[in-house]
C-alpha cells in the first residue's frame, strides 16, 4: 500500500484560508497529506470545522473549547458540543482543550474545570482528546490523571514538554505531536529530546495558519507542509520519509479511526533501505520488553503471522532482493529457531549479491545442541546478538529465557564462537530502566566484539 501523510492538527476554519482554501487542499494532495483533522477552539469555530469536514471527503473534525476561551463554557455551549459530537461520524476528537498559563487569557480555575469538563464529555462520548498545553506541565499531567483520560487517550498537540514529561504522557496511552519547530535551527534540544522517544507514539502537525516549518517560518502554514516536518522527524530517528508516513499514519488510525491503513500480517517488511525477514513468531525468550506482547506492530508493519511461511513464500515476497543494501532476518520471533530455512533463503541471496544480516537471541547452539555457527559461514556477513545483560540474573530478570541463567552464557559463547568466522558480529542492550550499559559495553570488549546500544521503547 502507498504510504501518505495525515496533517493531525489544522485550523482550516481561520480566515487565512478563506480565498483560497481548495488550492490550499489541492497543495495537500500533491504533497500525499490524504487527510486533515480542522480543530475547534470555540464553539463559532467547531461549528465551521464540521460544516468543512461535511464538505470536503479529506477533512475531519475536532470540537471543543480553547483554554484562551474557557469562560465560554456554560451547560449551553456543552450541550452544543455535546450534539456536534455526537451526531457526526467525521468529529473524530474533542479537542483543542487544556491549559495555557503563558497568556493566562482565561481564569486557571476556569480553564482547569473546563478542561475537567470537556474530559468528562470525551469519556462519555468515547472519543479522544487533543490537549493545548502551555507553561501548564504539571497541571495538565494532574487534570489527565485525576480524571482517567488514559480512558479515552488522545495527543498532546504540538508538544512542548521535556523527555521525562513526554514518558509520563506516553505511559498515559497518549500521543505526541510535532509542528514544524522542530526544524528550527535553535531547536536541538527538542530534536534531541525526540530521538529518545518511540516512534509508535508520534504524530505530525501543521497546527495552520501557524508555525510553518523552515523554510516557510513567517509565512502562512498550511498542510502541505506537514511533509517538511515529516522530513525532518525521518532526518532526526534515522528512518525514511515513507517510514514516517506509514508509522504516524497508523498512530493516526489507531487514535482517530482515520485512513485506510494496511494491517495485513507480513513476511517481509522495509525499514529505511533494509528489508527484514519475519519468518516466525516463536522465541526462546520472553523479555519484558518486548513489544510483540502488548501489538505485533513495529514501524508500522503488523508482523502477526498467520502461518510459518515456506521458502517460496518469503522469495515471493521479497521479489528482487538486489533494490535492498541488505536483508535481516528480524521479525518478531528468533529467526534461528527455522535454521535450515535460514541457510537456503541466506543462500539465494548470496547468489543475488545481497548482504545478509542476522539478528538474534544467541541461543541456537542450546536449541540444537551443537555449534551451529560453522553452517552460516558464507551464507551470513553480519550477526547482531542481543546481549542485553552483563551478568546471568540480570538477563534473566530482563529476557526470561526457556533455559534459565545458562542461556546468557550460551549468549557470550556464540558471540565468542562467531568472532573471527562471521565478518561482523556486533552485541546490543537494550537501554533498559536501571541496565549497567557500560558494563554490557565492557563484555562485549572482552568477548572481542563490536557493541551497539538499543534505544528502549524504539521497535525496529
Amino acid at each position: 500500500m502507498d504510504t501518505y501523510l495525515i496533517d493531525s492538527h489544522a485550523h482550516l476554519d481561520s480566515r487565512q484560508f478563506a480565498d483560497d482554501l481548495d488550492a490550499v487542499l489541492q497543495r495537500a494532495r500533491d504533497n500525499r497529506i490524504h487527510n486533515i483533522i480542522s480543530i475547534g477552539c470555540d464553539l463559532e469555530s467547531s461549528r465551521a470545522n464540521v460544516k468543512l469536514a461535511a464538505q470536503h471527503a479529506e477533512i475531519f473534525a475536532a470540537v471543543g473549547i480553547h483554554p484562551h476561551d474557557a469562560t465560554q463554557l456554560d451547560s449551553t455551549a456543552m450541550e452544543l458540543l455535546t450534539l456536534l459530537a455526537s451526531q457526526n461520524d467525521k468529529v473524530v476528537a474533542i479537542g483543542e482543550v487544556g491549559l495555557d498559563y503563558y497568556r493566562d487569557r482565561s481564569p486557571r480555575n476556569v480553564q482547569q474545570q473546563a478542561f475537567r469538563r470537556q474530559i468528562q464529555l470525551a469519556r462519555e462520548l468515547g472519543k479522544p482528546l487533543i490537549v493545548h498545553d502551555r507553561d501548564a506541565h504539571e497541571d495538565v499531567l494532574a487534570v489527565l490523571r485525576e480524571e482517567d483520560a488514559a480512558a479515552t487517550g488522545g495527543v498532546l498537540h504540538c508538544f512542548s514538554g521535556d523527555l521525562e514529561m513526554a514518558r509520563e504522557v506516553i505511559d498515559l496511552g497518549f500521543y505526541l505531536s510535532f509542528t514544524g519547530t522542530i526544524t528550527y535551527p535553535k531547536n536541538q534540544p527538542l530534536r534531541e529530546m525526540i530521538k529518545s522517544l518511540p516512534m509508535e507514539a508520534l504524530l505530525v502537525e501543521t497546527d495552520c495558519p501557524y508555525l510553518a516549518p523552515h523554510p516557510y517560518r513567517g509565512k502562512r502554514n498550511e498542510p502541505a507542509h506537514v511533509r517538511t516536518t515529516a522530513e525532518a522527524l525521518a532526518e532526526i530517528k534515522g528512518l525514511s520519509l515513507a517510514d514516517v508516513a506509514r508509522i504516524t499514519s497508523l498512530n493516526c488510525h489507531k487514535l482517530f479511526g482515520i485512513g485506510a491503513v494496511d494491517l495485513g500480517s507480513k513476511i517481509t517488511y522495509q525499514i529505511r533501505d533494509s528489508l527484514y525477514l519475519n519468518i516466525t513468531n516463536r522465541c526462546t525468550n520472553s523479555c519484558r520488553f518486548c513489544a510483540k506482547f502488548k501489538d505485533f506492530t513495529v514501524k508500522g508493519h503488523q508482523l502477526a503471522l498467520p502461518h510459518e511461511p515456506d521458502f517460496e513464500e518469503v522469495i515471493a515476497a521479497i521479489g528482487d532482493p538486489a533494490r535492498y543494501k541488505e536483508v535481516v532476518f528480524c521479525g518478531y520471533g528468533e529467526p534461528l529457531l527455522r535454521l535450515e530455512l535460514v541457510k537456503e533463503l541466506a543462500a539465494w541471496l548470496k547468489q543475488h549479491g545481497v548482504k545478509v544480516r542476522i539478528n538474534t537471541d544467541g541461543q541456537a547452539n542450546l536449541v540444537y545442541r551443537r555449534n551451529i555457527i560453522p553452517e552460516l559461514v558464507g551464507l551470513v556477513d553480519s550477526l547482531s546478538v542481543s546481549l542485553n545483560a552483563a551478568d546471568p540474573v540480570t538477563y534473566q530478570k530482563w529476557c526470561q529465557s526457556e533455559f534459565g541463567e545458562a542461556g546468557y552464557l550460551a549468549v557470550k559463547d556464540f558471540l565468542k564462537l562467531a568472532q573471527g568466522v562471521i565478518p561482523e558480529v556486533i552485541a546490543s542492550a537494550v537501554t533498559l530502566p536501571g541496565l549497567d550499559i557500560g558494563a554490557c559495553r565492557q563484555v562485549a570488549e572482552e568477548l572481542g566484539v563490536d557493541f551497539r546500544e538499543r534505544e528502549y521503547n524504539e521497535v525496529g
